[in-house]
């Protein structure tokens, strides 16, 4: 009936400034509320990762209100896409109903007057009554478009950061990786805490030597893994400095930092793609003689070239599943490519069985000739086969000497030493 009909366009100009209003805010708000996934996820991953180190310590109660912290940050965006909503949805909800009354109210007067039957009326009516569900629709998906523009800009960000052709450009401009960086780690008069008032490491000062390899060893919650930490900048000093030439570890740009000394711990992870893929996230661009050089440093390229289809055999969650030895052999092959200027490995070999441990450590030093190899010595013959040895007891630098040297000494190393090679001979 186009004489009842044109009731419809009065929700118009309601709908449209509706809109307008919610498309100048929502993008701000989504964004805010984009943001805050991170810290929640982080604190979460932190926590959950450091499970450990927090019972140890007896860090509950600080990792509870850091989550607290990162909760309250994410209920501020939550609480603006609220308000958000209470504006948009009742007067959209106005602008549905404008039709329905306007075609029943106008309707019906020209029914009564004789110009339309009721029927064409009513008929109207329901016409605008069945518009609400589509149009309530349009809102909806409305709001799930803005979430995706700035989800979609978030990825486009990265792209932009990281794309290839700017990775490209970065691997180009990087330093030869044949030649050795010009700059050692040193720990000058170290002191850190997790915690205010209880001191993992006690004024400990290091420094290594160019081309050698490092073990340091001491029981168990001595100190070892932190001082890894701190000379691979994961960590800073609560007092002291940690320093690759002369500047501060920690402050030194991530992807430089990377290429001058990098940390291996035994917490080793597989992505879902392939092998080549894996091994490729250390140096993107390295040639496939370069990739297999890496695998067969860590003792991988047998049973990779055994798999269905060789570098590109998938593996990971939908792929060929991996021993836990196999696994940090592909991490350590990352290493081999990446080939830093300082080595850390923290129990990195941890998943294999000692003889082909100590095969490995033995390939990565001769491998990384004339680079700094860092060892965190759990198994002793590591320390054997060490240039020097640094023995770290309650958090202090207690010995630093060659094995026999300590061995002569008669000091902590010795009794290590002894305790040891003891236990070995029993099994």
């Amino acid at each position: 009936s186009p004489i009842i009909a044109p009731v419809y366009l009065l929700a118009v100009p309601l709908i449209v400034t509706v809109i307008r209003w919610y498309l100048k805010r929502a993008g701000p708000v989504y964004r805010r509320l984009g943001a805050s996934y991170g810290p929640v996820f982080s604190s979460l991953t932190e926590t959950a990762s450091g499970a450990r180190t927090v019972e140890a310590l007896a860090l509950a109660a600080s990792r509870n209100r850091a989550m607290d912290l990162a909760l309250a940050a994410r209920w501020l965006p939550i609480l603006g896409r609220i308000r958000l909503r209470q504006v948009m949805l009742p007067w959209s909800n106005l602008a549905f109903a404008v039709p329905v009354f306007g075609s029943l109210a106008w309707g019906g007067w020209l029914a009564l007057n004789g110009i339309v039957s009721i029927g064409t009326a009513v008929s109207v009516t329901l016409f605008a009554t069945a518009l609400v569900s589509p149009l309530e629709a349009l809102i909806r998906w409305t709001d799930e478009i803005q979430k995706g523009f700035v989800s979609f800009a978030r990825i486009l960000g990265v792209a932009r950061e990281f794309g290839s052709s700017q990775l490209e450009q970065r691997i180009a401009a990087s330093p030869s990786r044949s030649e050795p960086g010009p700059a050692e780690p040193e720990l000058r008069d170290v002191r850190f805490s997790y915690r205010e008032g209880r001191e993992v490491l006690h004024g400990v000062s290091l420094k290594i030597v160019p081309g050698e390899r490092l073990a340091i060893v001491g029981p168990s919650g001595a100190g070892k893994s932190t001082l890894a930490r701190l000379l691979a900048g994961m960590d800073t000093p609560s007092s002291g400095r940690a320093l690759i030439g002369d500047a501060d570890v920690a402050s030194i740009p991530v992807d430089r930092r990377r290429r001058e000394v990098m940390l291996v711990s035994q917490e080793s992870h597989i992505f879902a793609m392939s092998i080549r893929e894996n091994v490729l996230l250390a140096r993107p661009g390295a040639d496939e003689e370069s990739i297999r050089a890496a695998l067969a440093a860590t003792g991988a390229l047998g049973w990779v070239q055994r798999t269905a289809h060789g570098l590109d055999t998938a593996v990971g969650v939908s792929g060929m599943a991996l021993s836990g030895a196999q696994e940090q052999q592909l991490a350590l092959a990352r290493v081999v490519l990446a080939d830093p200027h300082t080595l850390i490995l923290d129990e990195a070999t941890a998943a294999l069985d000692p003889r082909a441990a100590r095969d490995l450590e033995s390939a990565l030093s001769a491998t990384l000739n004339g680079r700094n190899v860092i060892a965190i010595a759990h198994r002793l013959y590591t320390a054997f086969d060490a240039d020097r040895i640094a023995v770290i007891e309650a958090g202090c630098l207690v010995e630093l000497g060659s094995h026999a040297h300590l061995l002569a000494a008669g000091g902590s190393y010795a009794r290590l030493w002894n305790a040891w090679t003891r236990e070995g001979s029993t099994h």
